[in-house]
């Protein structure tokens, strides 16, 4: 099972906070993984295709695809500011 999970403007544009994806071959990578996600509606496109996306595998921000294991978590998250 992959966990993925959204965070801030993200979570509110999807109305979700969290999915469980059945880990299988066909989701072997991040790239995979997201192409399903977009094909799920046009909302989800909106929000995976954003420029400003960051994406993290087991809690590490990652910045080109990556392979999936059962049991990762992954994360979509805007850029974070502080202050």
């Amino acid at each position: 099972m992959l966990t993925v999970r959204f965070f801030a403007q993200f979570r509110e544009a999807l109305d979700c906070d969290a999915l469980e994806v059945p880990w299988q071959a066909e989701l072997s990578d991040l790239d995979a993984l997201e192409a399903a996600l977009r094909a799920r509606g046009e909302n989800w496109r909106q929000v995976l295709d954003g420029d400003n996306l960051i994406r993290a595998l087991n809690h590490v921000v990652v910045d080109s695809n990556v392979v999936l294991n059962d049991g990762d978590e992954i994360a979509f998250f805007p850029p974070m500011t502080g202050g």
